[in-house]
């Protein structure tokens, strides 16, 4: 019997080889050139790497792939134009780390709520503050949130907790929710402006200086998308001039943010270095159930989850 070729990185091995089933076999790279010496036979891939470059090459080399796995949940990484020419199937990790990201915009509105980068600094001195350095109340807030996939979904569950009014952008308009033509009009009205949408060319600096002018003066950006939806320049001004309350950034453009950045001495910014879905466990748990599920749908011709739009990007 003709055995499927699946190549992995050795990261993810104990956890998924011990449960392969037979039709499998598996090849285990532990660097660049060896998963560059095996990518060319796989017919199942799973190619995360942290170097982003190299991860690009070694797809571009498995010119027999069929289905492409990925634990990231963003593709903007990925040659998926490459992929749709071949006809290969890319499923990602969108919704893995959606617990934790929806986690840390919780933690990230908190923070900048209640001051509580000064009350650590506080400690820090052995200093007994008399007052609050933040007074604000996420009670009765108002918050826009733009990208309403896995993560959006629960940043909405966990702030209704909360009591924060939000309202959603998406395709199809609802109660409660924008059109992605309407939100822009309307960014005065919010204390806090989440950013959870995929990258891609139409998300590409959606948020720019008219935007934030548009903005409250105390209204905080959130983002936990990534760093090229925001035009960071512009942010940086914004930030300086004290044209909006302060920006909770997970992601940056570049990553990793230069020690030199400006941002990372404004004391109204908060930079997470795009930690938010690696604080967790569960992570490469989770990713090897997904990947097993899909897997034996893989083998009965059944469709894969989630299962990339390569036209789309997400």
């Amino acid at each position: 019997m003709t055995k499927t070729k699946f190549v992995a990185s050795g990261l993810i091995r104990s956890l998924v080889e011990p449960r392969l089933p037979g039709w499998v076999e598996p090849h285990w790279f532990m660097s660049k050139d060896e998963a560059l010496a095996l990518a060319p036979t796989a017919e199942i891939g799973w190619f995360d790497m942290y170097d982003k470059a190299a991860m690009r090459e070694i797809i571009l080399a498995a010119t027999k792939l069929k289905w492409l796995n990925s634990i990231y949940a963003g593709v903007d990484d990925i040659p998926t134009a490459e992929l749709r020419a071949r006809g290969t199937k890319l499923t990602n990790g969108a919704g893995i780390n959606a617990i934790t990201i929806a986690e840390y915009v919780v933690m990230g509105m908190l923070t900048t709520a209640k001051g509580y980068r000064d009350v650590v600094r506080a400690q820090e001195k052995h200093e007994w503050l008399l007052d609050s350095p933040g007074k604000v109340e996420l009670f009765g807030s108002k918050a826009l949130l733009l990208g309403y996939g896995a993560i959006g979904k629960l940043i909405e569950e966990r702030l209704k907790a909360f009591n924060v009014d939000v309202t959603i952008v998406r395709r199809t308009p609802g109660p409660n929710s924008l059109a992605p033509d309407a939100w822009q009009s309307r960014l005065g009205e919010f204390d806090w402006i989440i950013l959870a949408v995929p990258a891609t060319p139409e998300t590409e600096e959606m948020i720019g200086a008219d935007e934030l002018a548009a903005m409250k003066q105390s209204a905080v950006l959130i983002n936990i998308a990534r760093g090229s939806v925001v035009d960071q320049d512009a942010l940086v001004k914004a930030l300086q001039d004290k044209q909006i309350g302060g920006a909770f950034l997970d992601v940056t453009t570049p990553e990793p943010l230069p020690a030199d950045h400006a941002l990372w001495s404004l004391d109204n910014a908060h930079i997470t270095m795009h930690l938010s879905g690696r604080a967790q466990d569960k992570m490469f748990v989770r990713s090897a159930e997904r990947f097993l599920e899909n897997l034996a749908r893989y083998h009965k011709g059944e469709k894969l989850e989630p299962l990339v739009n390569l036209e789309l990007g997400y």
